[in-house]
């Protein structure tokens, strides 16, 4: 059995070739704005209130209108904040979002947003009974609402099998951001060639700040800059990549969504950063590693 580790070779950041950004820049930040369908006849992928009495009551009325919310009011604010400062993010999306929220898919897509593949309702890529069929429901979704199916694939809660990168290298996805494993684009060995994991965060997510760690509202502000400014001093000698990702129900909220603002008004102020989306640190990637591109 193949495991996660033997598909990618370790690798000392200190020990590679030098990337280069173009026009001198030093360092990428990418954006994801994870934007979900979540089904209120089954548990809830997250929770804010606690089952009064610990029993666990279905439907989930709080919870799911929780992140309701977030569909209602919270990708808007997002929406407007990114687009007021010039911000084009990858968009995580669940494909029946393009069905049962097409207002959101249509604002998305109207804006330039990066569609990527994250499971076609959000559950766990491992209680799938068929990882495959949902996959390529998944992208059959988006292509057909975009006209163009996704390049790149995040797994909803980053799970993933043994089987889940074979099956997304085999149906066409070209990278993917579950393997939270370097600062830099690295290769992931499959049965069809190989993967380009784009690097992805749970450091720099309102999920673990807000949802898991119940930190104060401006702690994403704190954590984010002070990840940014490490990464950028280490990108004067090699180049760094840095995601920040968020879910309108979380970072949506009235109470945190200037505080996102703060976080691209510090970055954008610093030279040598380019904001990119996903696709776009693959494309770039691929032009600095294109003598890999059929490594096993």
């Amino acid at each position: 059995m193949t495991t996660f580790k033997d598909r990618v070779p370790y690798s000392a950041i200190i020990d590679r070739p030098l990337l280069k950004l173009p026009g001198g820049a030093r360092m990428a930040v990418w954006t994801i704005v994870n934007v979900e369908h979540w089904d209120c006849t089954r548990a809830m992928p997250r929770a804010v209130l606690p089952p009064p009495m610990g029993q666990p009551l279905l439907p989930d009325l709080p919870n799911w209108s929780w992140h309701e919310y977030g569909m209602r009011v919270g990708f808007w604010r997002i929406h407007e904040c990114l687009t007021r400062l010039g911000v084009v993010p990858t968009m995580a999306v669940n494909g029946i979002v393009c069905e049962s929220y097409p207002r959101i898919a249509e604002a998305a897509l109207e804006a330039g947003w990066e569609f990527m593949g994250h499971g076609f309702k959000q559950a766990p890529m491992h209680k799938l009974d068929d990882q495959r069929a949902a996959i390529r429901r998944t992208m059959e979704a988006i292509a057909t609402f975009t006209g163009k199916a996704p390049r790149g694939w995040e797994s909803p809660g980053l799970t993933e099998t043994d089987d889940t990168i074979d099956i997304l290298a085999e149906e066409g996805i070209e990278y993917v951001a579950d393997w939270v494993l370097d600062d830099q684009p690295c290769r992931i060995a499959t049965k069809s060639g190989s993967m380009v994991s784009v690097p992805y965060s749970v450091e720099t997510n309102d999920i673990p700040i807000f949802a898991l760690q119940n930190q104060p509202s401006d702690a994403m502000l704190k954590r984010t800059v002070d990840q940014f400014e490490q990464l950028y001093a280490e990108s004067e000698s090699v180049t760094r990549v840095m995601a920040i990702s968020m879910h309108p129900y979380l970072t949506g909220a009235p109470h945190r969504i200037k505080y996102l603002q703060k976080i691209y008004e510090h970055i954008m102020a610093k030279p040598g950063v380019v904001m990119w989306t996903g696709e776009q640190i693959l494309d770039w990637y691929l032009t600095q590693d294109s003598g890999n591109a059929g490594q096993q």
